[in-house]
């Protein structure tokens, strides 16, 4: 191997260094801070008389004690909008931010738009109520894996969700996803009476309402010969229609030899652009 300029050499070292030297400083910094978590906090800000809706429409709220303007993560969890339940992904623990995971409603006891409009008072309540726990407002992150990720998409990109509740949906610093459905999901599909493998785009595709003022957004995909029923084309439609509208802000990342299932390799995507 020829050798490098001194200069350079110097200066890669010298990058390493700062790298090495940063990371242990993180993780000093993290491990001093002590973590707080609230369980099943109610989203809706009104009185709910349907039984469903008051054992589901809640959320846990994980967060770092004694410092302030912290980011926060809002987690929606996968599941096809029929299974699954809300949970703290342990690799998003003691990064010196907040996550709050959601729980919504699930087919076949509710149909669309109901996960939607869960999804929507969910993230509502993070930004009426994460500053007094100390987090900044400015730096909400919507993040979901597979129909979570659907969701966090849906009340991003079609903006009249979050209007419902007074909340602007360009508040929301970014969006970033884990092979997440950017057409109709396919359980809705199936609402319809339609087999998974027939595509649709109408009013509940977040693909519908690709726009060039939306909020940064990172796609995330497993490798497009393993994931589920075209998923990853889908993503990179979303984000063709998002570049044609005038959106500059994204990127979308096919993690190669890896299914529907990336969490393990996406969600430290995930974290170096909520750090960036």
């Amino acid at each position: 191997m020829p050798k490098l300029p001194k200069k350079m050499r110097f200066n890669k070292i010298n990058r390493a260094f700062q790298l090495i030297f940063c990371l242990a400083l993180s993780q000093s910094f993290s491990q001093s801070i002590s973590y707080k978590i609230l369980t099943d906090l109610p989203y809706y800000e009104s009185p709910i008389n349907d039984t469903y809706q008051k054992q589901r429409c809640k959320l846990d709220l994980y967060f770092p004690e004694g410092i302030q303007n912290f980011p926060t993560i809002i987690w929606f969890h996968g599941g096809g909008l029929k299974r699954g339940s809300k949970a703290i992904p342990e690799q998003l623990k003691e990064k010196g931010l907040a996550v709050v995971a959601v729980n919504y409603r699930l087919h076949p006891k509710v149909n669309a738009p109901k996960y939607i409009e869960d999804a929507a008072a969910a993230v509502a309540w993070v930004f009426k109520n994460i500053g007094q726990h100390g987090g900044d407002t400015s730096q909400i992150y919507l993040c979901g894996f597979s129909s979570g990720g659907y969701l966090s998409l849906m009340v991003t990109l079609d903006q009249k969700w979050l209007k419902e509740h007074s909340i602007e949906a360009n508040q929301i610093k970014g969006v970033i996803t884990l092979s997440a459905t950017t057409f109709t999901n396919h359980t809705i599909r199936k609402e319809y009476g339609m087999d998974i493998t027939q595509a649709l785009i109408d009013h509940y595709a977040p693909v519908h309402y690709a726009r060039g003022d939306a909020p940064p957004i990172t796609l995330i995909t497993g490798d497009r010969e393993k994931e589920f029923f075209g998923m990853y084309e889908e993503n990179a439609y979303l984000r063709r229609m998002l570049n044609i509208n005038g959106h500059t802000q994204n990127e979308l990342i096919e993690i190669g030899g890896y299914g529907h299932e990336i969490s393990e390799v996406g969600i430290p995507l995930i974290l170096e652009r909520v750090n960036d």
